[in-house]
């Protein structure tokens, strides 16, 4: 493990393998970089310098109070700077939202990004039901209830209640505890009032990008695909790509070709 500093003073832990161009991998909501990306950056790490690091407030990385946005991208600033040069970014999830603002941000510094499933979803019936599930995300965390917010989370993403009563008895419950507060930080990674996508950010960013989704994920979140196809259209210079028996957990051995061929081919 090592350690950066941010511009705010939050020590962001990272994990580097491998040789070659630069590849930063951004989790998605809960994850960390042992509980999420392992798997995928070793398989990258034959082609790529592959950074694997821990979202503020998660594993091994620090948390300087007040969070905003804008200070993970920050985070994120400073592995580039680490890398000594442009990187490519990949994220998945609430993770792929903060790729894009980050490609939009640091501009020349972000060669190309990927995306996979950014959470966004632009029906209007779903923004009462987003902001209602932001405040009470919001009331749970601030009241310090961890548990309750990560149930909050797991039924949002329509995990069944007997699912979840079976997860609080395994051994990854505290861990999920332990990063409850970050829920937050990925809910304003989407969008506090709205979700909808960023087409007016999108097309502003004109580094190469890969925007996926998983065929399997449509059966229960079919707003994920209107989604990435509204992205990839909003973005100058999109491809758009759906991987064949993926669902939103996506598997490492399927992703890890598809990434190596992008970030690795001409533009």
């Amino acid at each position: 493990m090592q350690t950066v500093t941010s511009k705010d003073g939050t020590k962001i832990a990272y994990d580097k393998t491998g040789q070659g161009p630069a590849v930063i991998l951004v989790a998605g909501a809960m994850g960390t970089r042992s509980f999420g990306h392992a798997d995928l950056a070793k398989l990258l790490s034959s082609s790529f310098t592959v950074y694997n690091y821990d979202r503020r407030g998660r594993g091994d990385s620090t948390d300087t109070q007040p969070y905003a946005v804008e200070r993970e991208i920050e985070d994120i600033e400073a592995l580039i700077d680490e890398a000594d040069g442009t990187v490519c970014l990949y994220g998945v999830s609430s993770g792929a939202c903060l790729v894009l603002e980050a490609a939009f941000r640091l501009g020349y510094k972000v060669n190309k990004i990927a995306l996979y499933e950014p959470p966004y979803n632009s029906d209007p019936a779903d923004r009462p039901i987003w902001q209602a599930y932001y405040t009470k995300l919001k009331d749970l965390v601030v009241a310090g209830q961890r548990g309750k917010a990560v149930e909050h989370f797991m039924k949002f993403l329509q995990v069944p209640d007997n699912m979840i009563e079976g997860m609080r008895k395994q051994p990854m419950w505290p861990g999920l505890e332990a990063v409850a507060r970050t829920l937050i930080y990925d809910a304003q990674a989407m969008g506090v009032d709205t979700r909808a996508v960023p087409t007016e950010l999108a097309k502003k960013v004109k580094v190469p990008a890969l925007v996926m989704d998983g065929e399997e994920t449509f059966a229960m979140y079919p707003f994920m695909r209107a989604s990435a196809d509204e992205l990839a259209r909003a973005l100058p210079n999109a491809k758009r790509q759906t991987l064949e028996g993926q669902r939103h957990d996506v598997s490492s051995e399927v992703l890890a070709p598809v990434l190596t061929k992008f970030f690795t081919q001409e533009s």
